[in-house]
This record gives structure tokens, sequence and C-alpha cells, in this order.
């Protein structure tokens, strides 16, 4: 297994990230009724959606803990955040519901912060090292 030694970046954005999954999945878990009238979209896809968040941001959360972690783990946090950024869009744009304005809006919004923590987490995995078993960095020469 290929693993990094985490950056300051990324450890701070996966923790930023964390804290956005936990705090917009609550918020959409917990008042998805009054939110679906306002944002022109299901209760139920907003509750989904809502509880999908929260174990993405304990397992952020216990990511931006570690000093080292799998390249594959992640690669797979941006992949899953490019994700959502196409699957947000594609909620505009493919007709499968009619948001309000104010949704439009809403979903735009959350979109553009995931893609802002999301090239956040690129330049911080690009500042990451490789991870040595022995910790010696004169092994990499």
């Amino acid at each position: 297994m290929s693993l990094i030694q985490s950056s300051p970046l990324l450890r701070n954005a996966l923790a930023l990230d964390a804290a956005a999954c936990a705090g917009l999945g609550l918020m959409l878990a917990a008042a998805a009724g009054p939110l679906a009238a306002p944002l022109g979209l299901p209760a139920e896809f907003l509750r989904g959606a809502g509880l999908v968040l929260l174990p993405c941001a304990a397992l952020l959360g216990w990511f931006a803990g570690r000093k080292s972690l799998p390249r594959l783990a992640v690669c797979a946090v941006i992949g899953v955040n490019l994700l959502w950024i196409a699957d947000s869009i594609a909620i505009l744009l493919m007709g499968w519901f009619a948001p309000t304005g104010f949704g439009i809006a809403f979903v735009l919004a959350q979109a553009a912060a995931v893609a802002i923590v999301t090239e956040l987490e690129v330049i911080g995995f690009k500042r990451s090292d490789a991870a040595l078993p022995s910790g010696d960095a004169a092994a990499l020469r």
C-alpha cells in the first residue's frame, strides 16, 4: 500500500471538508421538511443527501487527524468530491427536480464550496511526501 505523509494543507483541507459535510449533513437531515418547499427539492432527497454526508464527515475527520494516509484514500476523497460536483450540476440540468431560484442558488453554492475544498485537497495532496516505512528520508536518494 502506497502511503503519503499528509501535508498540513491536506490535513486542514480534509478537516474543512469534514466540517462542511457535518454541517450540511446535519442541516439537510434535520430540516429537510422545512427546506423542501423553499428549495423546490423533495424532502426525502434532501434528508437522504444529509444522511449520506454524516458518515463521510466522520471518515474525513479521521483522515484529517492522520499524519500518513493511503494515497488511494486521498484520491478517493477527491474523486467523490468531483462526483458530488457533477451530480449537483446534473440535478439542475437533467430536469429530475424543479428547484426554485433559491434552490438553484443553493445547489450551485454548495457545489462551488465543494470545488474550492477539493482544489485545496489537490494542492495539499501535491505538497504531501511519500511516506517511508523507516521514516528515513535519505532512503529516497
